[in-house]
């Protein structure tokens, strides 16, 4: 009886290996000062996470699921995504953005209309193993070899203060989404809020709650999320950069 004991937990323990998702990303609903969010989770020790734009004839993606079928093609597929940072009407991102290595827009240094113009803004840059949120001028002095990166602004948390424009009695609301990433660089913290909430309280969010020193705006009304764990997949006008953890497609 031992022994059949024993070969029943083995099976069992190889049936409950193959159904478990091959990724670590979690995403969770919650609510913090009367406001509600869906924050995720990235692990860069184990989670494969990237930026896209388009296909190899230069079609934006546009859509998670348009970017999921592509994917589905190499015998992948989207284990988490939200968009990636502001764009044109074209789907152009409007600032820096590097995909595999190779630069398709440059860094936009400055002030200028708008909220990217909001300085100072920033720079999500991911490399092996980790991801970090650079404002601009940190960026271009130290340069890092990004094989991904998106610029976004204004700069929700730098080095651990909010952005000094952010008024904490302000009135302006609007649905918001954003990155911040650990000191270490091993941990990205993804936040899209569920209604309008303020600059200040979103910035807030990624600094009292989450605890990382450095967090991006990424955008704004058009804010989306795919989240299959939570049963989730926005839908809305074509996106411009989207970022996305990539894992094996089930049953490859």
């Amino acid at each position: 009886m031992a022994a059949l004991h024993a070969r029943l937990c083995a099976a069992l323990l190889v049936l409950l290996a193959a159904a478990a998702p091959a990724w670590a990303v979690t995403c969770e609903d919650t609510r913090v000062d009367g406001n509600r969010y869906t924050i995720c989770r990235v692990d860069l020790d184990a989670d494969d996470l990237r930026l896209f734009l388009s296909d190899a004839d230069g079609t934006p993606y546009g859509h998670f699921s348009t970017l999921d079928r592509a994917l589905a093609r190499q015998g992948e597929q989207l284990a988490f995504a939200m968009n990636a940072g502001m764009y044109h009407e074209d789907r152009a991102p409007v600032g820096h953005y590097i995909e595999d290595g190779v630069e398709r827009m440059r860094v936009i240094a400055g002030p200028g209309p708008g909220n990217f113009g909001l300085v100072p803004n920033g720079v999500l840059c991911l490399r092996p193993g980790r991801a970090d949120v650079f404002d601009t001028s940190r960026y271009l002095t130290e340069r890092p070899r990004c094989t991904h990166a998106t610029q976004s602004g204004p700069m929700l948390v730098i080095d651990g203060k909010l952005h000094p424009r952010f008024l904490p009695d302000s009135t302006s609301r609007n649905i918001r989404n954003g990155v911040g990433t650990s000191a270490d660089g091993r941990t990205a913290w993804f936040a899209i809020s569920n209604h309008g909430v303020t600059f200040y309280d979103f910035a807030r969010l990624f600094r009292d709650t989450l605890g990382v020193p450095n967090a991006l705006f990424l955008d704004g009304s058009i804010s989306r999320l795919y989240a299959p764990m939570l049963d989730r997949d926005d839908s809305g006008r074509r996106m411009g950069p989207i970022v996305g953890v990539v894992a094996p497609r089930a049953g490859d």
